[in-house]
């Protein structure tokens, strides 16, 4: 059976409607572009919501010349990027959207409501008012033999003509939230050369003994300093039953996750 066809030679692409997928589609639309957002979840913004359980942490505030270097080899790549949309840009956006934000004790800014439900919504409706359209349940599968995307929906598979795509796909950290990383594959095929996914933030495990364990479970470690690899960074951690997590082991991650492997 041949997929069904929609074609719009004027109306973009964006594939993933995370908050990358979200912010390409708000910037087109001002510029007058038509866009169709697609994603293979029922819904919009889910790591989103997610990431609002822990406060939101949306950026730092420290200076470029200290937040730069964070992205590590990524930094001269992504540099024209961050001073394209600086951290203060990013909290005058959340004003105008009417989420004012603060900067917590750690120099992270998050939004004074400390969660992502408001600011997801206003979001929505200025995405709405500027004519963006969204197709979800539509998961991305790749091309067919005339270059038109093809997508896997609850009324079958279908094919979309756009004169561009953006894909704006995420990772592979939280596959029951639409980021399984399937498109690896996908792309690939074509050709496309891909770096293998590695985790970014990530916790570590810790064969804590069990006295250790029921008595700290849960217990915040704050204002400390954690060092590894002649690296040494402050900020918070938490024990959890299964090892350590949080800002700070965050920060060291990169380090310990290449030692790990």
């Amino acid at each position: 059976m041949s997929p069904s066809e929609s074609k719009d030679t004027n109306n973009v692409a964006i594939i993933g409607a995370g908050p990358a997928g979200l912010m390409a589609a708000e910037t087109l639309a001002q510029c007058g572009v038509k866009v169709t957002v697609f994603d293979a979840m029922p819904s919009i913004g889910r790591k989103l919501l997610m990431a609002g359980r822990g406060g939101l942490n949306l950026t730092h505030s420290e200076p470029l010349d200290a937040f730069l270097p964070r992205y590590r080899e990524a930094a001269p790549k992504l540099a024209a990027v961050v001073e394209a949309f600086p951290p203060e840009r990013l909290r005058a956006w959340c004003e105008e959207l009417g989420q004012p934000t603060f900067v917590g004790s750690s120099g992270r800014i998050f939004p004074k409501v400390l969660k992502a439900s408001p600011l997801l919504r206003a979001w929505l409706r200025r995405l709405d008012t500027s004519g963006v359209q969204f197709a979800l349940r539509h998961r991305w599968t790749g091309w067919d033999d005339k270059g038109r995307l093809l997508f896997q929906t609850p009324e079958g598979e279908k094919a979309v003509e756009a004169p561009a795509t953006v894909l704006a796909l995420g990772g592979a950290s939280w596959p029951r939230l639409g980021s399984d990383g399937g498109w690896v594959r996908t792309v690939e095929a074509k050709g496309v050369r891909v770096a293998p996914l590695k985790p970014a933030n990530c916790g570590f495990k810790v064969a804590w003994s069990d006295i250790f364990r029921d008595r700290f479970e849960g217990i915040p470690l704050k204002g400390i300093a954690l060092s590894f690899g002649g690296r040494s960074v402050r900020g918070e951690a938490v024990i959890t039953r299964d090892g350590l997590e949080g800002g700070a082991v965050y920060a060291l991650s990169a380090e310990l996750r290449e030692a790990v492997l």
